[in-house]
This record gives structure tokens, C-alpha cells and sequence, in this order.
């Protein structure tokens, strides 16, 4: 075993320790390799899936049924705007530029939520949204607050603190929608037959059926199974449709006695898959939207560039 080898391994030891001591990574550590990597794509993912869920509660903002609605709306657009640069910057703290992560998501190569690939044809969906989007969001999420990288934990928890306000949100649009006229309670169970499934599967299949999660739960970097994630949301969400009148779109949901948790049905991941493939109903629009709104911006990227050129040069030659 050469030096290089030797020192590697040492190094690989005193990692594994670290963490192990549920202690912070901070970006001028030693870290793997592949533990930079992996949270590359998972910090530029969550990044890329706050730019890309502005689009689909923006579509509402111009025809939002009140100004109070309409203020609500608009702050929560801004707070995905800046939980994606959180976590965009947290994500350069590894090495990599945000110009490299605008470059993977508008190649197609990065992915983002499958969650907002789909159309919001009500405003019933908003409520949806904020209440069962944003609502598997936080329960993902809070765990992420400590994750054993230290600008990303601490990144997630202003996210949180945010995401939660959202969630209240759209509780009370579905809350008003459902205890308001029959149209709109129908419209809110819509909401809630179209949204309920592709939530539950945002937390993604099985770990038993993933390569890469017992090394993230290694790591500290994921705290909780998959399925974990999705039996907390399950047993919080049910409760929340008892109290709206709603009906769950799950002929086979029930209480478990034995288990003391709800058990769904059987879930179809046919759709889930071909939503991350790009054949959903909204993938085309909601990357070319995002191509638009960066090529639209070309110019103030280019002069923030020049003017910050303009004052390195000044500063060298006043060194000089």
C-alpha cells in the first residue's frame, strides 16, 4: 500500500468517525469523493425543483380570487425563489458552479420533483399544493436539518421554517374550499384526487430498492427510510382529510390496529416513472419555461460580470 493509499484510508477512517459522532462536515473538510457527489445531486436537485415549482403557483398569481390570496401567494413564490438559491449556494460550497447546475437541468441530464410536472387547472390545486406537495416537502425535510454537511443543514432549516407557513397555507385554501359551496367542495376533493397519489410517491420507491441509500443513511446525510417518510405523511395527511369532509382517493386505506399506522393500497409506479423520464404532462413546458426565463437574463448575467471584471481590474492596477 503506497502513501497516497494509506493516507486515503486514514483519512476514510476519521470521516466515518466524524459523523458517526453526528458532527458537521464543513466545505474545507476532508470528504469522499463520492460523498461529494452524492450531495452535488442532491443539493442541486432540491435546488432545481424550487425554481421549477415557482411555475406551476405563478400560472395563479394574476388570477388569484383575492388580494389577500394573491399577497399570499406571491410571498410563496418569492420563498421557492430563495430556498433555490439557499440551496444553490450550499451546493457551490462542494466545487461546482451555478452556471454547471443551470447546464445539467437545462440539458435534461439533473432532475428535479416529479411532483411539478403536473398542471394546476384550479385554484383548488394551490391548496393542494401547499397542503400535500409542501406538507411531504417538510416531512422530507426536516430530518435534512441534520445532515451531516453543515451549509446544507443549515440551509434546510430557514427552508423549513418557510415551507411550514406554506403548508398552513394551503391547508386553510382547502379548508375554506371545502366547507364553502358544493361547487367548490368538489373542487377541492378534484384537488385532492389528482394531487394525493404523485405526493405519496414523492418520496420515492422503496430504500430496500435503492443502491444509494444505506451509504446516505451511513453518511448521515439521510436520516429516515423512504418508507418511514411516507408512512408520517400518510398517518398526518388522513387525519387532516377527516377534518376538511374530504375522502382520501384510496378505496384501500385503512387503520391498522396491530401496526398502529394507516395502510395505503398498492401504489402504481408506472406514472412515477414515466414523469421522470420527461413524459409527464407538464416536463416539456416547465423546462422550456426555465430555458426562456435564462435566456431572457443573458444580459444582466453578462453585466454583472463585466462590472464585477471592471473592479478586479480596478483593484490590480491600484495594487500595482
Amino acid at each position: 500500500m503506497n502513501e497516497t493509499t494509506r493516507d486515503v484510508v486514514e483519512l476514510g477512517q476519521w470521516f466515518d468517525a466524524y459523523v458517526a459522532d453526528e458532527k458537521k462536515i464543513e466545505p474545507k473538510d476532508w470528504m469522499p469523493d463520492a460523498y461529494r457527489k452524492t450531495l452535488v445531486r442532491q443539493i442541486s436537485q432540491h435546488a432545481h425543483s424550487e425554481v421549477i415549482g415557482m411555475q406551476p403557483e405563478g400560472n395563479w398569481i394574476t388570477r388569484a380570487p383575492t388580494l389577500r390570496r394573491k399577497a399570499g401567494l406571491l410571498a410563496k413564490v418569492q420563498d421557492e425563489a430563495g430556498h433555490g438559491l439557499y440551496l444553490y449556494s450550499a451546493a457551490e460550497t462542494l466545487g461546482v458552479s451555478r452556471g454547471q447546475m443551470d447546464d445539467g437541468l437545462l440539458s435534461g441530464k439533473d432532475k428535479y420533483s416529479s411532483i411539478f410536472n403536473y398542471p394546476t387547472p384550479t385554484w383548488a390545486d394551490i391548496g393542494a399544493i401547499g397542503w400535500l406537495v409542501d406538507g411531504a416537502a417538510i416531512t422530507n425535510q426536516i430530518p435534512l436539518c441534520r445532515c451531516s454537511y453543515g451549509p446544507y443543514a443549515r440551509a434546510m432549516i430557514r427552508v423549513c421554517k418557510e415551507e411550514s407557513f406554506h403548508q398552513r397555507q394551503g391547508y386553510e385554501i382547502m379548508l375554506r374550499l371545502s366547507h364553502g359551496t358544493a361547487e367548490q367542495k368538489r373542487m377541492a376533493q378534484d384537488a385532492l384526487n389528482r394531487w394525493w397519489w404523485p405526493a405519496v410517491m414523492m418520496f420515492g420507491p422503496s430504500d430496500k430498492d435503492s443502491a444509494h441509500s444505506a451509504q446516505s443513511m451511513a453518511w448521515r446525510i439521510k436520516r429516515v427510510s423512504n418508507d418511514d417518510l411516507r408512512q408520517r405523511f400518510v398517518d398526518m395527511t388522513v387525519k387532516q382529510a377527516d377534518y376538511l369532509g374530504l375522502t382520501m382517493p384510496d378505496p384501500d386505506l385503512k387503520w391498522n390496529e396491530e401496526r398502529g399506522h394507516y395502510d395505503i393500497g398498492e401504489i402504481d409506479w408506472s406514472d412515477f416513472w414515466k414523469v421522470v423520464k420527461g413524459n409527464g404532462p407538464c416536463n416539456r413546458q416547465r423546462l422550456a419555461h426555465r430555458q426562456k426565463a435564462h435566456d431572457d437574463g443573458e444580459w444582466v448575467r453578462d453585466a454583472a460580470l463585466a462590472h464585477a471584471n471592471k473592479r478586479v481590474a480596478r483593484a490590480t492596477r491600484d495594487a500595482a
